[in-house]
């Protein structure tokens, strides 16, 4: 009988890494979740809110809203007014961005520490009174649908993820892409936007991340001062998982006036909770963390049969994909890169990663996960993305003790579970020559479920 394969280690901090996270923790009345890390290095500070909501808390028919409101944050609120945010911000030394992705939508500063309580009372003006208006919505749909041509309609890469997103899911609000359908965004209403923001940007959805030049104790004050009178909001409705067992692989082919074929190619992969997690990030960086990585000396250099190959493995709340995506040669032959590509990921499952190879991809995971946690603004960032997908900000900082126990039994294990042609979805980019007015088209034929 075939030994099972070793589980991966418990997920225990590094004691090195623990000591230097010397976080205090609070939780106001109104729910909001604090956590504050002091740095007296240099007199930065640097402000991350966590909002516990992305475009898995969508719906049909609102679609993209998520995206739509990180723009509307920006429209002024009851004391800061249109345009006062930033110019407050910058006034005092300062940035600011946004993000929003599947799972979460992220605001974050970084600005001198004397700016801390301005920050504050910026933030905290927004959570309590945005600016929700038809005038604000009208403009901010306009820059998301014009986002929206550039990075989807008119990008192939955009054009294929939208695609593969409606071959892997076929019930999960993952089926649609974060920017949303053009439809749905153009029919939001601010009705629409009222009730969004008081049920996701609620203090009991949100999470603070303050790191940097700050004394803790008077820091919550502040926190307290300027937050804790807003009040909470609705508890949000749970995201069902209601996505069935992929039977067979999955094939859409796209019709697009292009210089070269393309490939993306998916596998259903685990949540990010899944001990199986860690595993993909180490079988990712071999793959194809640099230009001696495995798929990229196969493909690229020796074979000459892509110009470039990634490997996109993103950690979701709910089980994600491990996404490859492929540019071609004008005169390559998609099917025969496939059929490259597979060989190479049987040839994992059967002989694994060499010694070298499984530890050049620790080195760098090791290397990546440090480097982030040298700034205020990558401890910030990194404690609520753990939070946020692993339940702790504390079990990020597990991470290079997994990473460093990974074995290669391990990596055969996990490659063979989730490299199985019938967990696999393929859309296929095949030029077209141009035409006025002309997009893309889907194979809807090719658009099937093969058992």
């Amino acid at each position: 009988m075939a030994k099972a394969p070793a589980k991966p280690a418990a997920r225990k901090a590094d004691p090195v890494l623990l000591s230097l996270f010397d976080v205090q923790e609070a939780t106001l009345p109104n729910g909001l979740r604090v956590r504050l890390l002091a740095n007296h290095q240099t007199p930065v500070v640097s402000l991350y809110t966590f909002f516990q909501v992305g475009s898995r808390n969508e719906r049909p028919g609102i679609t993209g809203i998520s995206h739509l409101f990180e723009h509307m944050m920006f429209n002024g609120a009851k004391k800061y007014g249109p345009k006062k945010f930033d110019q407050t911000l910058e006034s005092n030394g300062g940035r600011s961005n946004a993000y929003t992705s599947t799972d979460m939508t992220v605001y974050y500063e970084d600005f001198a520490s004397d700016a801390l309580e301005t920050v504050l009372d910026l933030e905290s003006d927004r959570m309590r009174s945005l600016r929700i208006n038809d005038v604000a919505l009208k403009s901010e749909r306009q820059v998301v649908l014009e986002e929206r041509r550039v990075r989807v309609d008119n990008d192939i890469t955009g054009i294929m993820d939208e695609e593969l997103g409606t071959l892997v899911w076929k019930a999960h609000a993952y089926r649609w892409p974060v920017i949303g359908w053009q439809k749905d965004i153009e029919n939001i209403t601010r009705q629409d936007c009222e009730q969004y923001f008081r049920t996701y940007y609620a203090p009991n959805n949100a999470v603070l991340y303050i790191v940097g030049d700050i004394e803790p104790k008077k820091t919550l004050a502040l926190v307290r001062k300027y937050y804790g009178d807003i009040p909470k909001g609705p508890t949000p409705a749970p995201v069902l998982d209601a996505e069935p067992e992929q039977k067979g692989e999955r094939r859409a082919e796209v019709r697009h006036p292009a210089q070269s074929p393309a490939l993306m190619i998916a596998y259903r992969g685990p949540a990010a909770r899944d001990e199986d997690t860690l595993l993909l990030d180490v079988i990712q960086y071999a793959l194809a963390k640099g230009e001696g990585s495995r798929l990229t000396k196969k493909l690229v250099y020796d074979t000459q049969l892509a110009v470039s190959v990634g490997v996109d493995w993103g950690w979701r709340l709910d089980p994600g994909i491990i996404l490859f995506f492929l540019e071609l040669k004008p005169d390559s032959d998609p099917r025969k890169v496939e059929e490259a590509l597979y060989a190479e990921l049987e040839r994992l499952v059967a002989e694994g990663l060499t010694e070298r190879e499984l530890q050049k991809a620790k080195n760098n995971l090791r290397a990546d996960h440090l480097r982030e946690l040298a700034t205020n603004s990558g401890r910030a960032h990194a404690m609520g993305h753990y939070e946020a997908l692993l339940g702790s900000w504390r079990d990020g900082l597990s991470l290079p003790s997994v990473y460093a126990a990974a074995t290669n039994e391990q990596v055969r294990a996990v490659a063979a579970k989730y490299f199985a042609p019938e967990r696999r979805s393929v859309v296929t980019v095949r030029p077209t020559a141009p035409a006025d007015g002309a997009g893309a088209t889907v194979d809807a034929v090719d658009a099937q479920e093969v058992a």
